[in-house]
């Protein structure tokens, strides 16, 4: 991208009105990012730019792409959605192919997946996958990881039976008692796998799929797809507004999954909370995500009563205000202050510290210490 004097940048930031008795030139560049810039924020104030043409809005997405860094073309789409009301043009194929798309982007997709016709589906569905699977890339290791690093360590059992020593991890641990003279080590101390073959913890992730928690919906649907595929967890996925879906048979495929919730509508915690205490098997074991920013429309005060017995069950219950980039979400502050007097910590979490949280709940350790450590704010 060609250099731009101070003069230049600020005639592109100002626009083609404060230009008219001074008038600064721009060379080629300059002036396709003008006319891109003038066609969103100049002719939107009238009834012309992108307008409802979809060649129009084609030829407009190609050139942002042309003239500006990825991170400044996110930013132009979303304005666009926002202040020409173009979501309609998500539901044609050939807008879909040229979208740059983001976790926000694939949420407005999403919120408009029951007016979508067939064939835009299926285009929407690819240009999803895409998305998923880049996002997969990035979490999916730092997930496994966490996760297994966590599991190996809780897991420990210092009283095995036969079948279940780590023998590897038990001579290591005893080379101090090595005996020369027998020529043998003394395992004063055994360490065991534990309960092969088992689900060491259950986790369910119930998830608001209300209109405003769109990209806490992706990032938990990705994550909720990686910890399916760990043997050593068992996994539940619920979504719920004011109705609740059981999405834990599609955590094979996350893009399945997404398409299978349904953005908008109202918001009822307390028949989500219903609904999860009854996959409850094994409380000292269960960790429950609860994502969602309080707002509830259903019978607060029951559904405070459901999370106080969830929580003096035993389950380690955890609700984030949101699990996306931003950090700095709205949401109900009496019922969070609620909430934290009930002991069940109340923060937003960003997906790049999501893994090393939840392994901290399976080692069972404290969230409290996790928070501060991190610089998590307790909401």
């Amino acid at each position: 991208m060609e250099k731009f004097s101070k003069l230049q940048k600020w005639r592109l930031i100002l626009g083609k009105e404060a230009d008219q008795e001074d008038p600064v030139a721009l060379n080629q560049q300059g002036q396709g990012m003008d006319e891109s810039l003038n066609e969103l924020y100049e002719n939107a104030n009238s009834r012309g730019g992108l307008g409802g043409s979809s060649p129009k809005v084609n030829r407009w997405l190609g050139d942002i792409r042309k003239y500006f860094p990825s991170s400044v073309v996110q930013v132009l789409q979303k304005d666009a959605l926002d202040r020409l009301g173009i979501e309609k043009m998500l539901l044609e194929p050939e807008v879909l192919e040229m979208i740059d798309m983001d976790v926000n982007l694939v949420a407005t997709l999403l919120s408009l997946n029951k007016v979508m016709p067939n064939q835009t589906k299926t285009t929407a569905k690819e240009v999803v996958r895409k998305m998923v699977e880049k996002l997969r890339k990035q979490l999916e290791n730092p997930m496994r990881e966490a996760i297994r690093g966590a599991l190996s360590k809780a897991v420990r059992n210092r009283r095995p039976k036969y079948n279940e020593i780590d023998w590897t991890k038990t001579i290591r641990l005893n080379l101090k008692h090595y005996q020369p003279d027998y020529k043998t080590i003394i395992p004063r101390n055994l360490i065991g796998a534990g309960r092969k073959g088992q689900a060491l913890r259950d986790i369910i992730l119930c998830v608001d799929q209300s209109g405003s928690m769109g990209s806490s919906v992706v990032y938990s649907s990705i994550f909720g797809a990686v910890l399916a595929s760990l043997p050593a967890v068992r996994t539940h996925m619920v979504v719920f507004d004011t109705a609740v879906a059981d999405l834990t048979k599609e955590l094979n495929d996350p893009v399945d999954l997404l398409f299978g919730t349904q953005l908008g509508g109202g918001t009822d915690i307390n028949k989500a909370l219903s609904y999860t205490s009854k996959l409850v098997q094994k409380p000292e074991d269960t960790i429950l995500v609860l994502i969602t920013d309080l707002y509830e429309g259903g019978n607060e005060q029951e559904m405070l009563q459901k999370a106080q017995q969830l929580k003096q069950s035993g389950i380690n219950f955890i609700t984030l205000l949101a699990l996306n980039d931003e950090g700095a979400p709205i949401y109900d502050r009496s019922v969070a202050a609620r909430l934290g007097q009930l002991g069940i910590p109340v923060f937003a979490c960003t997906p790049d510290l999501f893994p090393d949280m939840m392994a901290t709940a399976i080692k069972k350790e404290s969230l409290s210490q996790w928070m501060t450590k991190n610089n998590v704010p307790s909401r």
